[in-house]
């Protein structure tokens, strides 16, 4: 396969360089997770934002969805909006020198290990029960 000068660099008809910058970009959210997760304890950063780095790391980690994957197009719609949209509003809550810090910190854990929330997930089960009953009800009435 012949490749010209400033032609995409193709495999099976999926864009090399596109592919590789979803995956840093995906990476790169979970480093920004994992370092919103960290700001919950470093005393520097403002309540407000430790309030909403704890949302966000809580619904991130968790190993279930407000929206299920399930349900065409809107399942993905946190994934692809939602979370990166709340990372990047929590993260210019803090100080840019502190977050800094919580990535480095947050690349040395993720070389480690992977990070899980029972807490966000027990808080989407709570939302789900909370939804379930409300429905019963409505029927129910």
């Amino acid at each position: 396969m012949l490749i010209r000068a400033g032609e995409p660099k193709t495999h099976d008809s999926v864009d090399i360089s596109m592919w590789n910058r979803l995956k840093t970009w995906a990476r790169r959210m979970k480093r920004d997770t994992l370092a919103l997760y960290l700001a919950r304890q470093d005393p520097r950063v403002p309540w407000h934002a430790k309030a909403m780095a704890i949302a966000t790391a809580a619904y991130a980690f968790s190993p279930i969805d407000l929206i299920p994957d399930f349900i065409p197009v809107l399942g993905y719609l946190d994934e692809l909006i939602i979370l990166p949209l709340f990372i990047y509003v929590t993260i210019r809550l803090i100080p840019a020198d502190i977050m800094v810090e919580l990535r480095a910190q947050a690349d040395q854990r993720l070389s480690e290990n992977r990070p899980r929330s029972m807490t966000g997930a027990v808080v989407i089960i709570l939302i789900w029960l909370c939804i379930a009953a409300l429905v019963v009800w409505w029927f129910i009435k």
